[in-house]
C-alpha cells in the first residue's frame, strides 16, 4: 500500500485525478442524493426505522469533517476499496497485487488504511469483530511507515513510536469515515441500482458499525512528541 500511495497519478491525468480528499467531499455531494422514502412499503419501513434521518446524517458528516480536518493526514493516490476480494496474493512469488481500481482517486492516506482495516470483516460472511486490534495495527503501521521511508530514500529506522501512534489515531478516525462513506453509497444504490442485492441492508450494517465505534475512535488523542 505504501508503494500505491507514492504513485503520482497526476502525471498520467491531472483532470481525472485531482489532488483533493475525495471521500469527505463525496459525503457532502451525496447528501441530496440519499433517499428519504421508497415506494416499496417494506423497504420504506426499514429505511425509516433502521437508518438515521437526513438531519442526523448531515450532522454526522459535519462532525467527521471537524474531527478529520485536525488529523493532517497526507493526500495521496489511494485505492479506496481494498476489501479482501481486491487483493491477490501470489504465494509462489510472494507478491501482492491490488485489482479493481474503480474507486481509485486522491484521498487521505489514513482513509485508505482505515477502510482496509474495516474490510477485515470479510465479504461473504461479515464479522466486524475481525477489525484488527491495536497490537496488530501497530506492527502493520510501522511496516507501512518504514516502507514509505524507503520509497522516500529515508532510513526505515527513522520511524519512531510517536510516528506509529500518530498514524494509529489517524487511521482509526478515518475508519469511521469509511463506514459512513459506504453507508451513504449503499443508500443511493438501494434507490437507483438495478442489481439484485440488499443495498439497504448493507448500508444499515455500515451505519451501525459507525455508531458502534464512534465514541471509542473519536476519543483517541494524538500522542505528545517528546
Amino acid at each position: 500500500m505504501a508503494r500505491l500511495h507514492h504513485i503520482n497519478a497526476q502525471s498520467f491525468d491531472s483532470a481525472q485525478f485531482p489532488k483533493k480528499t475525495v471521500a469527505l467531499e463525496r459525503l457532502i455531494e451525496w447528501l441530496d442524493m440519499i433517499p428519504t422514502e421508497f415506494e416499496d412499503k417494506v423497504k420504506d419501513h426499514r429505511l425509516k426505522t433502521e437508518v438515521k434521518d437526513k438531519a442526523r446524517i448531515e450532522a454526522e458528516i459535519e462532525l467527521l469533517h471537524r474531527e478529520l480536518a485536525e488529523m493532517d493526514s497526507p493526500v495521496v493516490f489511494c485505492h479506496n476499496d481494498l476489501l479482501l476480494n481486491n487483493i491477490i496474493y501470489n504465494e509462489n512469488e510472494e507478491r501482492i497485487t491490488f485489482i479493481d481500481y474503480e474507486y481509485a482517486s486522491y484521498n487521505n492516506a489514513a482513509y485508505d488504511i482505515g477502510n482496509h482495516f474495516d474490510e477485515f470483516a470479510g465479504v461473504d460472511t461479515v464479522d466486524y469483530n475481525n477489525y484488527p486490534n491495536k497490537d496488530f495495527q501497530m506492527v502493520w503501521l510501522r511496516h507501512y511507515l518504514e516502507r514509505s521511508n524507503e520509497l522516500n530514500s529515508l532510513p526505515p529506522t527513522d520511524v519512531t513510536d510517536y510516528d506509529v501512534e500518530r498514524l494509529y489515531v489517524q487511521v482509526n478516525k478515518f475508519a469511521l469515515a469509511a463506514h459512513f462513506f459506504w453507508g451513504m453509497w449503499a443508500l443511493i444504490q438501494a434507490k437507483y441500482s438495478s442489481i439484485d442485492f440488499d443495498f439497504l441492508g448493507y448500508g444499515v450494517t455500515r451505519f451501525n458499525e459507525y455508531f458502534a465505534r464512534k465514541e471509542e475512535f473519536l476519543k483517541l488523542n494524538m500522542p505528545k512528541q517528546l
